[in-house]
């Protein structure tokens, strides 16, 4: 989509016709096409079909607000998921910001959040069409007075007179991912310098960015929602060389405290996983010591526990069964237990979960969950069912 033919979404035609696509994909894509275009030009038809399914995809980023936004397949890919976002902008808005230069700030995700928490922004992109966007996603959320929209390289503009910056710089590329953080567009290093000359600023990166490439004078945050990791960020004027984790919805944040690796033990009668952002913030120590617990193995992060001790940053099964891997023996348990509901999760096992699904072949009213994993080194099958802790 070029940005002429965006424009032409947010003409009177344009957003008429918009308004017209609800619910068209019943009626067969190829069909509506060809219906408008016998009343609408083929680029303004192909244009408004191409943002109806943008925003179908955006859904499960933006909530209620995808409707009346704007999106670039790009976008809808690399935008911050919204709540996300918004803890970010908490964040700022704690810290007393009043104005943020968000820099490649791509369609406007974060700089939407950052002035709904009553924060100036400066949206920068290079991208005529992604800064058409963002314009039109400002105006479109009545959010034009808090944004200024910029087409501009981010490595040219002047941040003085900003209390923060906010940098979510490109980490991919023509063949997908970037994981050099020096191969982002802008590189790390030149984000970091541009983070040291306001008096805050955070840096969204890969959440697999090795540790030892976080400066000594930010703190590295990892952040979850609903279990899946989104992102890690760097963040400076706050916490230098805090590690931190945040599970979202809930907003729980656990902090390192410098504790040495829990010993290795037996099994015990219940098992924690850890959130994904504890294990990529190294903080799988700091669960163990919460729960009373032990790993199962030095190399894998479960952590186990003698008794059930409540905890936000891992879920916890009660374990009925510690077993050699053997998916015959598996298979005949499950059998005798009528169990037909398997949940298969893996740590530091080969097998594939499909795979052990299609050989097990699971059967009967009961449920249950076997984690694939090493105990002491060897191949093993740990038998339980979730249970809660807070």
């Amino acid at each position: 989509m070029e940005t002429e033919a965006f424009a032409g979404l947010l003409t009177d035609e344009g957003q008429a016709l918009l308004a017209g696509l609800g619910g068209y994909e019943e009626a067969g894509e190829l069909a509506v096409a060809t219906r408008l275009r016998r009343e609408h030009p083929a680029e303004l038809v192909s244009a408004a079909l191409t943002q109806a399914r943008l925003r179908r995809r955006a859904a499960a980023k933006f909530g209620a607000d995808a409707d009346r936004m704007y999106f670039t397949p790009d976008g809808v890919e690399q935008a911050t998921r919204t709540t996300v976002a918004e803890h970010r902008a908490a964040r700022f808005a704690r810290l007393g910001v009043g104005r943020v230069a968000d820099l490649c700030a791509g369609i406007g995700g974060d700089a939407i959040a950052l002035a709904r928490a009553g924060i100036e922004v400066l949206a920068v992109d290079r991208s005529p069409l992604t800064c058409a966007v963002a314009r039109a996603n400002a105006e479109a959320l009545g959010l034009a007075d808090r944004i200024e929209v910029r087409c501009a390289d981010v490595t040219e503009v002047d941040t003085a007179g900003y209390d923060a910056v906010f940098v979510d710089p490109a980490r991919r590329g023509g063949r997908g991912r970037i994981f050099d953080p020096e191969a982002y567009s802008p590189p790390l290093s030149w984000a970091v310098e541009a983070a040291r000359t306001t008096s805050f600023a955070a840096l969204k990166i890969a959440p697999g960015v090795p540790h030892e490439a976080v400066p000594d004078d930010a703190e590295a945050q990892w952040v979850s929602d609903r279990g899946d990791v989104k992102e890690a960020v760097l963040w400076f004027g706050t916490r230098p060389g805090a590690r931190s984790a945040t599970l979202l919805p809930r907003g729980a944040t656990l902090t390192g405290t410098g504790l040495p690796d829990p010993p290795v033990g037996p099994v015990g009668g219940y098992v924690y996983e850890p959130d994904g952002a504890v294990i990529r913030a190294h903080l799988v120590a700091e669960v163990a010591q919460q729960v009373g617990g032990r790993l199962i193995d030095g190399t894998i992060a479960y952590v186990t526990a003698d008794e059930l001790r409540p905890t936000p940053y891992a879920t916890a099964y009660a374990i009925s069964d510690t077993l050699p891997f053997n998916l015959k023996r598996l298979k005949a348990l499950l059998r005798e237990r009528e169990v037909g509901t398997l949940t298969v999760k893996k740590r530091g096992s080969a097998v594939e979960p499909e795979e052990v699904r299609r050989r097990v072949k699971p059967r009967g009213p009961n449920a249950a969950t076997v984690l694939l994993t090493r105990v002491a080194g060897a191949p093993a099958m740990l038998i339980g069912a979730p249970v809660t802790t807070n």
